[in-house]
């Protein structure tokens, strides 16, 4: 057994402990960060294990690694933000909110300007 299929294995159990992070936090701020945090490692891991397993793509499977590497963090952020920005309610049991302030709509901005 090569060492890509334990890290495309390692990859995998950071994938289901994202999924399963997902499933059982309490609200959406909770859940971009288990997901993000795991699906960029396990998918990351997943992706470099196949290039190890297969060295005539390791190349393509790098540069797909990077690409996620860089652009998940940044998706969940967006989204993150457009949450904070629609209002949406953190959960009842978040003793503290270090949100205030953050998130302001572009309109807001301008009129402060």
């Amino acid at each position: 057994m090569s060492w890509g299929w334990w890290v495309s294995g390692f990859g995998v159990i950071f994938l289901f402990l994202g999924s399963l992070g997902v499933y059982r936090m309490p609200d959406v701020y909770n859940r971009l960060q288990a997901g993000t945090k795991c699906t960029t490692l396990g998918a990351f891991c997943t992706i470099i294990g196949v290039g190890i397993i297969e060295p005539s793509w390791f190349w393509t499977t790098f540069i797909i690694a990077v690409f996620v590497l860089l652009t998940n963090p940044i998706s969940s952020h967006a989204l993150g933000r457009a949450s904070c920005i629609s209002k949406v309610k953190l959960c009842e049991k978040t003793k503290i909110d270090q949100s205030e302030g953050f998130c302001r709509e572009e309109d807001e901005e301008d009129d402060n300007s």
